[in-house]
């Protein structure tokens, strides 16, 4: 019975994995997941508490190492992503964080690309040479510049797909297997995607990070960060610098993520159908300059990009005539989309990321990454689609 059980739950659907999965009931039999909001556990005998703290014994010891909770999120997540396992961080920087500095040391070379969030590229560009770490930045599309920057010390490469803000495409396949050619490890920041939109473990990538508090909470209430990879890698390099450096996810924060978890399939699908309508009638709009979607033909990757997410995603990233004034005039004249440095929420967000998510890049590389002061992100909501577009068309008209 516990086999065919099993058997079941692993030809499960995406929709079944996400209210499913993971569900580990107290001897109660509550509906929804519990909350342990402990800290710490008790042991029956000294023996056990011995046999817990070499391993002998399954069971947890504290929540710095696990919590059930948070436990039940993170398998949850791994049924849905199609991981092996997953640590859940405090946030998705500190998963970013750990991911590199759990398998790296002094003399080590990352590849990553230019263009990456605000936070995610301090990290590699200014944290990562401090430990000696050497790094080389190249442009995400181009296959010709990641093969040429590996070296024979490159232990991993990291990148976003699509990435934050100008939703730029990395071929997430090829490059995992230029990458694997000589035993790098290949890191992919998933979050513009969200699980529900794209699966790079399927695609050849080695690790998987997020910022929970994005799509998979998508409703702006917690902070939280995710780490996916296969057992052996989570073990043997994830789990001694996750235990003893403490980014743990507390169990209220995991108990928000697993019931956001339990809708993420169904919001994302609307966000995207609003995104792809949004994202037409801003390509025809007067006082719109360009528009960024993947799931526009106009995109120069848009055949990569329906090759490897099952939609286009949530953001739009749009240009308008002019620059900052003008990008300002328009933010601030909308009535509904709130002016927010946040996305994958359910209330649709707009920001101006050369002032904001990279205002602390110098302006050269603001203008190499394709990040003017005429650009504004857009992540579109929950709301109804023809009310943001009447809310947008009233703003941008005010030009």
């Amino acid at each position: 019975m516990g086999d065919d059980k099993s058997n079941c739950k692993n030809n499960w659907g995406l929709a079944t994995r996400a209210v499913r999965s993971g569900l580990d009931r107290s001897k109660f039999g509550e509906t929804a997941e519990a909350i342990y909001a402990t800290s710490g556990f008790v042991y029956e005998t000294a023996e056990l508490a011995e046999a817990r703290f070499s391993g002998e014994s399954e069971g947890f010891v504290y929540s710095r190492f696990g919590n059930p909770t948070v436990r039940v999120f993170e398998n949850r997540l791994a049924s849905i992503e199609g991981a092996e396992d997953c640590r859940a961080t405090a946030s998705g920087m500190s998963a970013v964080f750990a991911s590199l500095m759990c398998q790296l040391k002094s003399g080590d070379h990352v590849v990553s690309s230019r263009s990456l969030f605000g936070s995610c590229h301090y990290i590699i560009t200014e944290l990562l040479p401090k430990y000696g770490i050497e790094v080389t930045l190249v442009d995400g599309r181009s296959l010709d510049e990641w093969q040429s920057a590996l070296k024979k010390n490159t232990k991993c490469i990291f990148f976003e797909s699509p990435s934050n803000p100008t939703l730029e495409i990395v071929d997430i396949c090829t490059l995992s297997d230029i990458a694997h050619s000589i035993g790098a490890k290949v890191i992919i920041d998933n979050v513009f995607s969200s699980p529900a939109l794209q699966q790079p473990l399927e695609l050849g990538a080695d690790i998987v990070v997020y910022s929970t508090t994005k799509h998979i909470d998508g409703q702006g209430r917690c902070l939280g960060g995710a780490i996916l990879s296969s057992e052996k890698w989570i073990s043997d390099q994830l789990v001694p610098f996750y235990r003893n450096t403490g980014p743990t996810m507390s169990p209220f924060n995991a108990w928000v993520m697993t019931k956001g978890l339990e809708t993420l399939h169904l919001r994302v699908k609307y966000m995207c159908e609003s995104a792809q309508k949004i994202a037409y009638f801003l390509s025809n709009s007067t006082n719109v300059q360009s528009v960024i979607y993947p799931g526009l033909e106009t995109h120069p990757q848009y055949n990569l990009a329906k090759k490897q997410m099952s939609n286009s995603g949530t953001v739009v990233s749009f240009e308008i005539e002019g620059g900052r004034k003008e990008a300002f005039k328009v933010l601030n004249e909308l009535k509904i989309i709130d002016i927010s440095n946040n996305l994958g929420d359910s209330k649709s967000l707009i920001t101006h990321p050369a002032t904001t998510t990279h205002q602390r890049l110098s302006e050269d590389n603001r203008i190499q990454l394709g990040i003017s002061d005429s650009l504004v992100r857009l992540s579109v909501g929950l709301e109804d689609t023809d009310d943001l577009i009447v809310d947008l068309r009233q703003a941008i008209n005010s030009l």
